[in-house]
């Protein structure tokens, strides 16, 4: 029996993702687990490996095309399949729309007395929106069924016009973002901690491993250790309550060309910092190339974003809701701080936690953030 190919839901908010490209046509032999298509959602460009081994038979959304989450984007006919067995293809939402535009914007058959007015096609939206930014139709490249002018050009050229049109990416990110500081009723915490024990730590690693090491890696598994001994932060806000979750997947906040995506360390407590080092490693890898796969950004329940690499020494991240904190990491420096009554130079870092208030208040988060810092001061404390 045929396999349905979907458009895969990547996060709880997302309704739609955008068709990029296919990696195969139709006729073309596919493999179960290569990549098929690349999708464009809210987090970052994905791809999409094919669910099955035989012939992709059928392509339902072209490149370029924004689907629903859910719906049925192609077929793939396994070994033994017949063509005949493909279900029958559904109306396509632009001839659905030609439909409507054949009936509501064609002006009637010429008289004799009158000839046909040469009316572009547009929708109803487009025109009116065309008469508000005093724009001639006729003037515009329409994207519609037969050419038809949609509200969505308009836009897009009026975007055009004003400034270089941003990648899809961002803007979706700039959605997330907004949406989250408007309706996460945000909390700070700040504190610095002293990082020579952790400097000690990244040295004698780097010498025994044989992988790139980075103090992201010490600090995904030094948060990690923290969010299991401490299970109420590695929660969320859903559906009016908080609910905690049961594995602890560690987020890594990293710039791309398009925009900053959030790939997932899954099970980040549970894994020695080689593997953690290996795994953000071909995290970073794909993000920057985008190629992240879905499986890659899914599941994240706390968030790291650290800027010490471009010289900050202290900010204050934005939650990446619905979880309920994200850790912001300064630059690692030299300070003057006091110890036994007496100023010294030791190198330290200013940790930031932003907190939901829903789901957290002040006293938890402050004793996750006192554990953390702890941890970072003596990190070898895990070790026994």
């Amino acid at each position: 029996m045929p396999r349905e190919v979907i458009m895969p839901a990547l996060g709880m908010a997302q309704e739609t993702g955008k068709v990029l490209r296919w990696w195969r046509s139709e006729g073309e032999e596919v493999r179960q687990g290569e990549p098929l298509l690349e999708v464009e959602t809210d987090k970052a460009n994905v791809e999409i490996e094919s669910p099955a081994s035989g012939v992709l038979a059928r392509v339902l959304a072209r490149e370029g095309d924004e689907v629903p989450v859910g719906q049925v984007i192609g077929w793939i006919l396994l070994p033994g399949d017949e063509p005949s067995e493909l279900p029958a293809a559904p109306v396509s939402a632009p001839a659905a729309a030609a439909a409507a535009l054949s009936t509501e914007e064609v002006p009637g058959p010429p008289t004799e007395a009158q000839p046909a007015p040469v009316r572009p096609r547009a929708s109803p939206k487009a025109r009116r929106l065309a008469r508000e930014m005093g724009v001639d139709l006729r003037s515009v490249q329409g994207s519609g069924p037969g050419g038809a002018v949609l509200a969505s050009d308009l836009e897009r050229m009026a975007q055009a016009a004003a400034a270089p049109e941003l990648p899809h990416v961002w803007k979706l990110m700039a959605e997330r973002t907004a949406r989250a500081w408007s309706t996460v009723p945000h909390f700070f915490l700040q504190r610095d901690v002293r990082a020579d024990r952790l400097v000690a730590w990244h040295q004698a690693l780097r010498q025994r491993l044989q992988v790139e090491l980075t103090y992201t890696d010490l600090l995904v598994k030094l948060v990690a250790a923290a969010l299991r001994a401490h299970p109420e932060v590695n929660a969320r806000w859903e559906d009016g309550r908080i609910r905690r979750l049961p594995d602890v997947n560690v987020g890594i906040a990293v710039a791309t060309e398009h925009g900053l995506v959030v790939p997932v360390v899954h099970r980040a407590d549970e894994l020695p910092v080689e593997r953690i080092a290996q795994r953000r490693a071909e995290l970073v890898d794909r993000a920057r190339a985008g190629r992240l796969r879905p499986e890659d950004v899914d599941g994240g329940t706390f968030t790291i974003s650290n800027l010490g690499m471009y010289g900050v020494d202290r900010f204050l991240a934005v939650v990446n809701a619905p979880q309920a904190a994200i850790l912001s990491v300064g630059r690692l420096a030299d300070r003057v701080v006091a110890e036994e009554g007496r100023p010294v130079v030791r190198p330290t870092l200013s940790l930031g936690l932003a907190c939901d208030h829903r789901v957290l208040d002040g006293a938890r988060a402050a004793r996750f953030l006192e554990t953390l810092a702890a941890w970072v001061e003596e990190p070898l404390v895990l070790l026994h």
